[in-house]
């Protein structure tokens, strides 16, 4: 009698590397979506488009025996707080490490006083220290201008030369980010002409008006199962197109919606509170009464005059 034979089936199990490379891929795709879903920034929004139709096209290019060279994608953000500098850097490390233009892709956020020393030689010890820990992502320099304002004995000079060094030097191995004011980026750069020219890539963040910060707003609320009823979503719009009068673009951009949605969610809480109304209808409605009067959230507002932001303001 025949014996028989005994089928081992043996299910291949996918290489952690491949493994490895799903998961950067879908993180990449993750922060792309979360980058398109941002109000507003169509440049920044542009510029990504162009970085990963260039990557896709080099690889094609290389793969037909194309020569080909990598770019320098170092950059510079120029706008005032609370337009989403420091979420874009965020999502862009993770979508350029998506498509393996970077080995890890974390973000590195540092500023004045995280690379300036207190003597000679400390300033270049704690900057290259800082780049050395974004290698393979981004780093981030908010408030760049700050670092040329001590004058010709300050040791932030110190510093600038440092990055201009290494972002020549290391360009293939991290991106670097010098964000800040407009006017205040500008007079930098054009002061620091090794900058201009290693920093090819400029990005605009524009300050949002009043129909963007209504949707911020929205959105913030919806994160928590929240809306707003008509006649509040109408006084929301009022509360921004105030601000926007009052303080011109430096209101506090997206944080001045964070504020009042926080402020208000705190203001129904205590509505809901003292009327013991927990029905689910009600626990996720915003009404008019819940969102308060400009002067809660910008206290520096007068009613009679243009408010400007002072250097120090919370919302920078």
């Amino acid at each position: 009698m025949a014996r028989r034979r005994s089928i081992q089936v043996v299910r291949a199990t996918p290489r952690r590397e491949d493994s490895a490379d799903a998961m950067r891929r879908l993180q990449g795709e993750q922060a792309l979506q979360s980058l398109r879903r941002l109000i507003g920034l169509e440049q920044v929004k542009r510029t990504v488009d162009e970085l990963l139709a260039f990557q896709r096209v080099t690889a094609r290019k290389q793969a037909a025996g194309i020569r080909t060279h990598a770019q320098t994608l170092h950059m510079v953000f120029r706008g005032n707080p609370g337009t989403g500098k420091t979420t874009v850097a965020r999502h862009l490390g993770k979508i350029l490490h998506g498509v393996g233009i970077l080995q890890r892709g974390h973000l590195v956020e540092v500023e004045r006083a995280d690379l300036v020393g207190e003597y000679i030689g400390h300033t270049a010890q704690k900057t290259r220290a800082a780049l050395r820990r974004a290698l393979g992502g981004v780093l981030f320099v908010d408030e760049a201008y700050a670092l040329s304002r001590g004058g010709e004995r300050d040791f932030g000079r110190e510093a600038i030369d440092t990055l201009v060094k290494s972002i020549e030097d290391r360009r293939a191995e991290l991106i670097v980010v010098l964000a800040g004011y407009p006017r205040e980026m500008d007079r930098f750069i054009a002061s620091n002409p090794g900058l201009s020219s290693r920093l090819p890539i400029l990005l605009d963040f524009p300050d949002y008006g009043a129909d963007e910060l209504l949707l911020i707003a929205e959105e913030l609320l919806a994160e928590q199962d929240c809306h707003l009823e008509d006649g509040a979503r109408e006084r929301l719009r009022s509360l921004f197109e105030e601000a926007e009068r009052r303080g011109g673009v430096l209101s506090g951009n997206a944080r001045l919606s964070r504020n009042i949605v926080e402020l208000t969610l705190r203001r129904q809480a205590l509505r809901l509170d003292a009327q013991r109304s927990w029905r689910r209808a009600e626990l996720t409605a915003i009404a008019a009464a819940d969102l308060p009067e400009l002067e809660a959230v910008l206290p520096h507002v007068r009613r009679d005059a243009a408010w400007h932001m002072p250097e120090d303001s919370v919302f920078a």
